[in-house]
């Protein structure tokens, strides 16, 4: 077991723990000792993620649920609360694209289908941060303690690619994220968010790589490029400010460690 954080009293649900980052998280938690309930729509990678986790002298189960369907959700939440006990902590990692909301090259934004979009939004905010929230928060709120972690994305704080609904939902997640944890502050449920860049998870795999292994021309400039090249040329650049949004921020424009006051700097080339 992970000594350095023992969560041996704690009870972990992972909602998307059946994908690729959602499990994963899901086996850190278990390592540190905490009882897993890995929570998704896939019966088959979801018991094997639970299989893995006991495997490695851990404690977990699958409890099959719809993130979208308060129901399942609350459903799913008294079945976890029989098995372990009240959940300590929520990782709310249910998310994805759909290619009708993206905008592939010479294509339109201005004729983005609006089922498309909302789809998005609905699985990402939705299903991805509030229901969730509102399903287990709760008993967090009523035992006085509780963390609750919201998968955001590098997307949501800078457009990265042409994933424009993906996007924005993520950049709502963000705000969700803050304006839950100003609201449960005195409660003692911490919500917070994590913004993961580009990885080959299964959604993004043809995106990023070729069959043989190599990056796809448009993996190549995801993957290759500095943050700079994603604003331009050092020489195009001279007298632009760029803002920082961040308690701590590694400038990539002078290599130097910029502390932030209040969420928020400015650097001028």
């Amino acid at each position: 077991m992970n000594t350095l954080f023992d969560l041996k009293n704690d009870v972990a649900v992972v909602i998307g723990g059946t994908g690729e980052l959602g499990g994963h998280m899901a086996e850190a938690l278990g390592s540190a000792g905490a009882k897993v309930a890995i929570v998704g729509r896939n019966s088959e990678r979801g018991g094997a993620r639970a299989d893995a986790i006991e495997a490695a002298g851990g404690q977990a189960k699958f409890f099959a649920a719809d993130g979208l369907s308060r129901e399942s959700l609350e459903a799913s939440r008294d079945e976890i609360t029989a098995w372990a006990g009240t959940p300590t902590v929520l990782v709310n990692a249910a998310g994805g694209n759909h290619p009708a909301a993206t905008i592939p090259p010479g294509s339109d934004v201005c004729q983005l289908p609006r089922e498309a979009w909302q789809t998005v939004f609905d699985l990402n905010l939705v299903g991805g941060a509030l229901l969730p929230s509102q399903v287990f928060a709760p008993a967090m709120i009523q035992q006085g303690v509780g963390s609750i972690i919201n998968i955001a994305s590098m997307s949501g704080i800078i457009p990265l690619s042409r994933v424009v609904a993906y996007s924005a939902a993520k950049a709502a997640v963000i705000n969700l994220t803050l304006w839950l944890a100003r609201e449960w502050a005195t409660t003692g449920v911490r919500v917070n968010a994590i913004s993961p860049g580009f990885f080959p998870a299964e959604q993004n795999r043809k995106l990023l790589f070729n069959e043989d292994g190599s990056y796809t021309d448009r993996g190549g400039q995801i993957i290759g490029h500095t943050p700079m090249a994603r604003f331009g040329k050092p020489e195009e650049l001279a007298g632009a400010t760029i803002w920082l949004a961040s308690r701590q921020a590694s400038s990539f424009v002078t290599g130097q460690n910029i502390a932030i006051d209040g969420g928020f700097a400015s650097v001028t080339i």
